[in-house]
Order: structure tokens, then C-alpha cells, then sequence
């Protein structure tokens, strides 16, 4: 036999050892938390909501912005306490939720290189991961807005 065939009898030994060896994923369980959490990340955000609307007496549209500025500070706030990091490995990509999940990428990203100093570690890292957001966010709104100009 070949070393080439060989080779790839031992890769491929190896891989169904590994897959044998790789505890099963349990999908149904992750999806429900992932669901719940993420709900329950909207009915607090409509929660602070419905508080700027009734105590300040902004209208629901009026109140979007606080909520979402409120919602920011509160996934950074959880994230720079550590808090953040559990209730992701638990809900999974119920955390994603866009606005807590930007809040999260910008402030883990500042809080890893902050030994590097505030101009090079935090300034320039900060956007390291969230940059691509925030470019794809742009371009989209863009090619939106123009889709929606010339119809």
C-alpha cells in the first residue's frame, strides 16, 4: 500500500475516532433557551420602552432611541461585570439579539486590549470585531435607501 493511501486511511480512522469521542449536541434544549432568553431580552426592552412612554411621556417613537441607548448600556454594563459571557454560553444565540450583541463585541473587544493603552488597545481594537457591523450596516442602509428612492 501506498504512503498516500495510508495517510489517508489514518485521517480517516482518526476522524470517525473523533466524531466517536464528540458528546452529542443537544439542539432542542439549546434552541429553547435561545429562544426564551432572546424573548425575554425583547419584553425588557419593551419594558424600558413602555417606561420611557409612561414616566417621561414620550411617544413610542419618541422612546426608541433612550430604549436602545438603555439596552446598549445595559449588555456593555453586564459585560465589563462578566455577567454577559454565562447568560451567552447558557441562551447561545439568544444574546445575538443585534443591538446586545454589538453592545457585547465592543466591549469585550475594548476590555481585551486595554493593556495595550487607550489609544492603540481600546480605540483601535474596540472596532475590531464590530467594524464589519457597522460597515455592512452602512452599505445595507445605503442600497435600501436607494432601492427605496428610485421606486
Amino acid at each position: 500500500m501506498s504512503k498516500n493511501k495510508k495517510n489517508k486511511q489514518k485521517k480517516q480512522t482518526f476522524a470517525q475516532y473523533a466524531k466517536s469521542q464528540h458528546p452529542k449536541t443537544p439542539l432542542l434544549k439549546n434552541s429553547v433557551n435561545a429562544f426564551w432568553v432572546g424573548g425575554l431580552i425583547c419584553a425588557i426592552g419593551q419594558a424600558i420602552q413602555n417606561f420611557y412612554v409612561n414616566v417621561f411621556g414620550f411617544s413610542q417613537q419618541d422612546a426608541a432611541n433612550p430604549t436602545v441607548a438603555t439596552i446598549i448600556f445595559l449588555a456593555g454594563l453586564l459585560t465589563a461585570l462578566g455577567f454577559f459571557d454565562r447568560i451567552a454560553k447558557f441562551a447561545g444565540a439568544g444574546t445575538a439579539v443585534p443591538v446586545t450583541g454589538f453592545a457585547n463585541s465592543m466591549v469585550s473587544s475594548a476590555l481585551e486590549f486595554k493593556k495595550e493603552g487607550f489609544v492603540l488597545g481600546v480605540g483601535g481594537k474596540m472596532f475590531s470585531l464590530a467594524g464589519s457591523v457597522i460597515v455592512f450596516g452602512v452599505v445595507t442602509a445605503f442600497i435600501i435607501g436607494l432601492i427605496s428612492a428610485i421606486l
